[in-house]
């Protein structure tokens, strides 16, 4: 019996509500598998966000990079010329990406949430709180899988719908503070796990495998061969003898056998099939996804982080590892959080100098160059090693022997000049030819 068209448009729409109201995507978006499992994968494992972090590798990368991102002061600042800023303490917005996005949570664990947030799944939003004038007093943390973005095909304007607890917030483009990761539809970011769902995938069965091997007592699949069929009772009375045996609790103990029982074993160990290898590459797979080197979250197998090495590879990191995101924020918070007259002379920044800092010595060879070339004054280095300024210490001095090439061979020594007593000037020189006495 056919459906009528009536009972049918209410049971999608009741499923759509239901699946909107679940997982924040509705059941004719694409994103919806993705969402849900992270798309089919080779070795059958389910991939989501919530499986995939369960994975050392992909903790400690997520774990690396918002920690560090967290950790990084973010200020905001004025421009007062076209090369010279300063902080814009005064400004509402400061306290806010500083110390205090909102009355839960402080600088460093919403900024944690909101970068784990866009590793995870691309993206990462926060509900922009204002007052009656439009100041903005506070930012919320909302979850990517619980929100769909759309463009309104009347006005062009984005609205972003968010599902929570079996509620539905529907928020405007001024309302939404969000950060996309790469995306090739510049609406929502893609998803490092559920693009890179296969290696994940793969690296979850490898994963599942050890643990079955440990469980096993490290042992792989063995049978026990009979020398002849047994009767009912006798199979359960085997069956239950080698209860006794089972699992990694027993590993080591010796059965006994007897009427001609031998034990066989099928399949390959874990060394000959490589499981360990399999797994120290999968490490190398999943930080390939996120942009971390290995030995950045302590997989030494063929590098060290010890040594001369240690300054280079902060570099590395800042640069290829950190610095793309920093940007994408600092976008985002001059898109969103700024308005158009605020764009001309304010803008966010992250202060990377602590990731930059080298040894005693290299740092103190810094600080003298740029003292005695002009570019530092006292307290500015003062201010990078956490002192406090010093009275006459804001003025830009070089070195006194330093002249212009167009100046050399010239002298640069005055002629010394004598006092005369009772005040009066010295005479003039002798004219040249004669000792300066009036009798000669």
């Amino acid at each position: 019996m056919k459906m009528p068209k009536a009972l049918t448009g209410l049971l999608t729409k009741a499923a759509n509500a239901m699946a909107l109201s679940i997982t924040g995507v509705s059941l004719t978006d694409l994103r919806l598998g993705a969402f849900m499992a992270g798309g089919p994968t080779h070795s059958g494992q389910m991939v989501t966000v919530d499986t995939a972090i369960q994975l050392d590798t992909v903790w400690a990368c997520i774990r690396l990079l918002s920690e560090t991102i967290a950790s990084l002061p973010l200020k905001l600042y004025q421009r007062e010329t076209e090369n010279t800023s300063n902080v814009a303490r005064s400004h509402p917005l400061f306290s806010i990406l500083y110390d205090k996005p909102n009355a839960d949570m402080t600088g460093v664990e919403f900024w944690g949430c909101m970068v784990a947030c866009l590793l995870a799944w691309g993206n990462a939003f926060a509900q922009v709180v204002r007052r009656g004038d439009g100041t903005i007093i506070a930012l919320n943390p909302l979850r990517p899988d619980r929100m769909t973005v759309r463009r309104d095909p009347n006005t062009g304007a984005l609205i972003y719908t968010y599902a929570w607890q079996q509620q539905i917030l529907t928020l405007s483009e001024t309302e939404i503070f969000h950060i996309k990761g790469i995306s090739f539809d510049g609406l929502m970011g893609l998803s490092p796990i559920t693009v890179g769902r296969q290696s994940l995938g793969t690296a979850m069965a490898a994963e599942e495998t050890a643990g079955k091997t440990f469980r096993n007592g490290l042992q792989t699949q063995n049978y026990i061969k009979a020398p002849a069929y047994l009767t009912d009772e006798q199979r359960k009375l085997a069956k239950a003898s080698l209860q006794d045996y089972a699992g990694a609790i027993n590993a080591g103990k010796t059965p006994l056998l007897e009427g001609g029982w031998s034990v066989e074993s099928i399949g390959l160990n874990p060394e000959a099939a490589q499981l360990l290898q399999s797994r120290t590459f999968n490490v190398q797979t999943i930080c390939r996804w996120f942009g971390v080197q290995p030995v950045m979250i302590g997989s030494m197998e063929k590098s060290t982080a010890w040594g001369t090495g240690l300054e280079q590879m902060n570099l590395w990191f800042l640069q290829y590892a950190l610095m793309p995101w920093l940007v994408r924020i600092e976008q985002a918070i001059s898109r969103c959080l700024l308005s158009p007259v605020d764009r001309l002379s304010y803008f966010a920044k992250h202060n990377v100098d602590a990731l930059l800092r080298a040894d005693t010595a290299a740092r103190t060879a810094f600080y003298i160059a740029g003292r005695q070339n002009g570019w530092f004054t006292a307290n500015e280095v003062r201010e990078k090693e956490e002192m406090a300024p010093m009275d006459g210490g804001d003025m830009l001095t070089v070195q006194a022997q330093m002249i212009p090439l167009s100046d050399v061979g010239k002298s640069a020594v005055q002629p010394t000049l004598k006092p005369v007593p009772g005040g009066q000037p010295p005479p003039d020189p002798a004219p040249s030819g004669t000792t300066g006495d009036p009798d000669v």
